[in-house]
Formats: structure tokens, C-alpha cells, sequence
């Protein structure tokens, strides 16, 4: 079974080459079998692979050829299986077979049909790549392609211009770290002599030391990479905007593919960070400062996808949180919690949407748990995980495990950490309040077919019973192992309760309760300059916009008439005279013509004569 490894990513890379190349003919009958039994394969494939390591538990490694062969320097196309690896790559076939199965009627009767489904499978493809590569190079070449995924997706719309803006922002502010990691894997190349990534962690815990200068470098590079990816700070301005693209687009980025791939990272590299302490405790930093920064601006987001776009990256934040204090499997756990009760909640924020004919504003929504149950229920189910509900949601115990095992490590981040459980609570509930309570404001205008119920249902049901998989025992092979506290797991669990009754408390008393304080304190002229701040993602886009953009496009206007433009200008005419000196030539008389034709012979004949 391990010997069918190599067909996980290349099903779904087949699919789309002949949907890219043949999708438009085909009919969207086979555009869709074609699109969702690729991934369903994949998925089946992954699931035997999976149980089969189970029975063995040791690693495995299937080299299919070397991709490259220079001095030394001799990357393989191959893939690496084991504990960590197997449950991304169930992960994320499985929740990207429920996507597709939602997508078939949820695009169906849309332009691009073909074209949406080429681009959701080179993305599984290329997370799969990402995931299961044995080494850095061809894990780079999977983290591009689901960046380059992420650029045609997030602007499937292309036709308007703020969707191609939105785009374009993902790709170029993705470019920053991306760059950022690329020169990190030249220096563990040129340090340790290789890029294959067990071999690398290997070498790198034998020949640097802990806090060394070079393992601190190495590793501050992967993390430019990984916040990039993941929407961290400072790299988290992209992500609100990825909205743009279509509702299963959104699904899938921020529930198994992309903004994953840093903490996958993070995970997989993880001797480089044990032996950079400064920056694993950066990485905890800017988890828990992302978290704190999307859970302010979550309350204030009036757009629902939004709404959850800054929902993802707190939760990002707290896997971040938990890789930086070394709770490397809780990280794991939380991105699977994740990646149910996430998708969950875009796939039922989309039938809203479609249901209210393409309505976004929560403030124009309310009243729906009655006129929606197919999207109230999943959406309540999946909120609560959000928010933590305790005992009950997989969402509570993956975080909960997140923070004990940070009250063990530091109790300064743990009391953040307890303050992002009673923001969550509060912005979750906001949101379920304002679209499914109250005064319906919008009419329902459409119903949903099996395609669309069965996909939500099924993650309804791993959002709650998905907290109960033992994962972190399963990752031990192939993490470290944290210290754990049963008085610390009681003591956090309980704060974490307290706190997301708290939060529960305040949405409801704001929100459904009194409505009227709510909007007194918005009308506070203090609160109302707090919220803009919090609404304008802390004011991040402002910055760069002048800091960064707006130099460079007066640079570039700046350089329109310099001498560089006048050398293309004047190839261009030359060109063109050139042109219009031939065209003379043409002037439709035959005894030019031959003449012409003759004068060239004869040029010819003496140039073989005479030379």
C-alpha cells in the first residue's frame, strides 16, 4: 500500500491538467467526476496508506527519481511518511473532498465552472506535495503552487477589479516571506549540505549549537516564511481580503490548505527552533499578538466572511502559541479541530449568503435559525467549537490542551491566550446573534440540494466528535513530547470555561438581550475612533500603503521618461519603421515581384561564385 504514496498528490495533478486543457468542452456532468473523483480518490488512497502505517508505526519513504543531480547537490522527488505527515494528509484530502462535494452545486450554472475545479485540485495537489515532500526543495515547490493557487482562486472573479486587487495583494505580500524562506533553505544548504529534511534536522542537532548565530538565522528565515503563509504579523494584512473569491475558495485556504502550511512548517523544522530559543519564543509572540489583534477586529467586521477571515488568524495565533512554548502536538491537534469546525462555518456562512442572494452584511441578515435550520444548526455547532464550548466541542479540547501546556511554559502568555477565549466567545456569538436572531431583514430566495447538506453535516459531526481522536499520543513518534500538568489542565480548562461563559454572557446581553447598549456605546465618540481602528485591521493597510507602496509606485512614475525607457521606445520604432519599409515592398505587381525574385538569385549565384 505504501508503494501507491506517490498517487495522493498525482490523481488530483492529473485532473487538472485535463480540466485546464479539456475542461471547457467537457460537459459539467464529467467536470464535476472529474473534479470531486479526484479527490476522492486521493482521499481513499490516504486513508488506506494511513491504515496501514497505523498496523507498523515506523516512517517510510518512497523515492520515485532524483530530480537533480549537480555537484553534490541531489534533491529527490520523494515523498516522507510518517505520524505527522499522515494526519495532514487525511486532514486535508478528507476535508478537501467535502469541499468539492459542496462546490458541484454551489457553482453549479457559473462561469468558469471547469476552471474553478482545475485550480481546487492543483491546490490539493500542491498542499499534499507540501505535506508529504521528504525534502525542503520540493516542499518549496508545493508551498509556491499553493500560493500560485491562492492568486487564481482569490481572483477567480477576475472581472472585478477589487477581486484581482485582492489577488494580487495575497501573492505579493505572500512574496515577502516566501523570499524570506528561500534564502533560509540556501543557508541550511550551504551549512549543513543538504536539503532532505530528516537528514537536515539530523546534521543541523549535531553541528550547531543551541542559541548558535547560524541555527538562530535558519530559523528566523522558515518563520518569515511561515507568517507570511499563515497570515501572521506582520504579514496578515492579505488574508481579509482573500474574501474575495468564492465561498468554497475561502473554505478551503483557511481550513486545509495554506494557511496551514506555516504551522506544518514550523512542526516539521522543529529541531531548528529547539535550537534558536529566541525565536521559538518569537514564534509564541506573534501567535499570541496576532490572536489578540484578530479578536479585537473580529467584533467589529460587519462582512461574515470577514468575520471569520479574522477568526482564523487568531486561531492560527494559538497553534503559533502552542509551537512557540513546545506544545508541537496540541499545535497538530488544533489545526485538525481546525480544520472541521472551520470549514463547517464557511460552508454554512455560504449557504446564508446564496440563500439571501448574495447578502455579506450581518447587519442586513437575522431572524434565519427558522428559515435556515440547514445552516443555523452546523453554524451554531461550528461557532461553539470556535469559541470552545467546553466538554463538548472538539474546539475545546484542542485548545484547552493548547493552553495548559502553555501555563506550564510561561503564565504571562497563558493569561493572553485565556483573554483571546472570552474575545473569541464574544465575536463568535456576535455573529450568531446578528445573522440567525432578531428581525429578519432579508428574504430567503433559494434551497439547497444533497450536495450541499451532506458535506455540512458530516463536519457538523467531526466539530463535535473530532476533540475526541487522541492525536497528540499518535504524533509522538514524530514530535517532542511536552511536559504535562494534571493540575494545570484543570486549573487552565476551568479559566477557559469561565472565560468563554463570559463571553457568551456579553454577546448575548449586547446582541439579544440589550441591543440598546450596545449601540450606546458605539455612539461613544471614543469607542466609535476604537472600533474604525479595529474595523481597518488596526490600521496595518494604511501603513504599508504609505510606507511601502505609495514609494514605489512614485518611483515608478518618477521613471517613465528616463533614458532606460528611451532605448525600448526607440527598438520599438526601429521596429516599426522597419515594418512599414517592408510593407512598401508589397504593391501587388506581379513583375516586381518576379524581378525582385530574380535580383536575389543572382545575388546569390555570385556570392557562391566569387566567396
Amino acid at each position: 500500500m505504501f508503494g501507491l504514496i506517490w498517487l495522493i498528490p498525482a490523481i488530483p495533478l492529473a485532473s487538472f491538467a485535463i480540466l485546464a486543457t479539456l475542461g471547457s468542452r467537457l460537459p459539467a456532468r464529467a467536470v464535476a467526476a472529474l473534479g470531486v473523483g479526484s479527490i476522492a480518490g486521493s482521499t481513499a488512497i490516504a486513508i488506506a496508506v494511513a491504515s496501514q502505517f497505523l498496523q507498523m508505526q515506523t516512517p517510510v519513504t518512497q523515492v520515485l527519481w532524483t530530480w537533480i543531480h549537480v555537484d553534490g547537490f541531489r534533491p529527490e522527488i520523494a515523498f516522507y511518511l510518517d505520524a505527522l505527515s499522515v494526519l495532514m494528509t487525511v486532514v486535508i484530502t478528507f476535508v478537501s473532498l467535502l469541499i468539492h462535494i459542496y462546490s458541484v452545486e454551489f457553482m453549479r450554472g457559473l462561469e468558469g465552472y471547469s476552471r474553478f475545479f482545475a485550480y481546487m485540485n492543483l491546490f490539493v495537489a500542491s498542499m499534499v506535495t507540501l505535506v508529504l515532500a521528504n525534502n525542503l526543495l520540493l516542499l518549496y515547490l508545493g508551498w509556491e503552487g499553493v500560493g500560485l493557487c491562492s492568486f487564481l482562486l482569490i481572483g477567480f472573479w477576475y472581472q472585478d477589479p477589487n477581486n484581482g486587487a485582492a489577488a494580487r495583494k495575497a501573492f505579493i505580500v505572500t512574496r515577502v516571506g516566501d523570499t524570506a524562506m528561500a534564502l533560509g533553505l540556501f543557508l541550511i544548504f550551504s551549512s549543513l549540505g543538504t536539503l532532505d529534511i530528516q537528514e537536515a534536522m539530523r546534521r543541523a542537532g549535531g553541528q550547531w549549537s543551541v542559541g548558535s548565530g547560524i541555527a538562530i538565522a535558519a530559523s528566523a528565515l522558515l518563520l518569515g516564511g511561515a507568517v507570511g503563509k499563515s497570515a501572521q504579523l506582520p504579514l496578515q494584512t492579505w488574508l481579509p481580503d482573500a474574501m474575495a473569491g468564492p465561498t468554497p475558495t475561502s473554505a478551503l485556504i483557511h481550513a486545509a490548505t495554506m494557511v496551514t502550511a506555516g504551522v506544518y512548517l514550523i512542526a516539521r523544522t522543529h529541531m531548528l527552533f529547539l535550537l534558536a530559543p529566541p525565536i521559538q519564543s518569537a514564534v509564541a509572540i506573534l501567535g499570541t499578538a496576532t490572536m489578540l489583534m484578530a479578536g479585537f477586529s473580529a467584533m467589529t467586521q460587519s462582512d461574515i466572511k470577514r468575520v471569520l477571515a479574522y477568526s482564523t488568524m487568531s486561531q492560527i495565533g494559538y497553534m503559533f502559541l502552542a509551537l512557540g512554548v513546545g506544545a508541537w502536538s496540541a499545535a497538530i491537534f488544533h489545526f485538525m479541530t481546525h480544520a472541521f469546525f472551520k470549514a463547517l462555518l464557511f460552508l454554512a456562512a455560504g449557504v446564508v449568503i446564496e440563500a439571501l442572494h448574495h447578502e455579506h452584511n450581518i447587519h442586513r441578515m437575522g431572524g434565519l435559525r427558522r428559515a435556515l435550520p440547514i445552516a443555523y444548526w452546523p453554524f451554531l455547532i461550528g461557532g461553539s467549537a470556535l469559541a470552545g464550548l467546553p466538554l463538548i466541542t472538539a474546539g475545546f479540547y484542542s485548545k484547552d490542551l493548547i493552553l495548559a501546556q502553555t501555563l506550564n511554559a510561561s503564565a504571562r502568555l497563558w493569561t493572553v491566550g485565556i483573554l483571546g477565549v472570552l474575545l473569541t466567545s464574544f465575536y463568535t456569538y456576535r455573529l450568531i446573534a446578528l445573522v440567525f436572531f432578531g428581525d429578519m431583514r432579508t428574504p430567503v430566495t433559494r434551497t439547497f440540494g444533497a450536495a450541499i447538506r451532506i458535506p455540512i453535516l458530516v463536519l457538523a459531526l467531526l466539530s463535535i466528535v473530532g476533540g475526541f481522536a487522541n492525536v497528540p499520543d499518535f504524533l509522538r513518534t514524530a514530535l517532542p513530547v511536552a511536559s504535562e500538568s494534571h493540575t494545570a489542565e484543570v486549573a487552565s480548562g476551568m479559566a477557559a470555561a469561565i472565560a468563554f461563559a463570559v463571553g457568551l454572557c456579553f454577546a448575548y446581553l449586547f446582541f439579544i438581550r440589550r441591543p440598546d447598549v450596545a449601540q450606546a456605546i458605539a455612539r461613544n465618540p471614543a469607542a466609535n475612533a476604537l472600533g474604525r481602528l479595529w474595523h481597518a485591521g488596526w490600521g496595518f493597510d494604511w501603513l504599508y500603503d504609505r510606507v511601502f507602496v505609495r514609494p514605489v509606485v512614485w518611483l515608478a512614475d518618477a521613471g517613465k521618461r528616463d533614458f532606460i525607457d528611451s532605448i525600448s521606445s526607440g527598438l520599438a520604432d526601429l521596429s516599426a519603421a522597419a515594418n512599414r519599409a517592408l510593407s512598401d515592398t508589397q504593391t501587388g505587381q506581379l513583375r516586381w515581384y518576379a524581378a525582385g525574385i530574380a535580383a536575389g538569385s543572382l545575388v546569390f549565384v555570385a556570392i557562391a561564385l566569387f566567396l
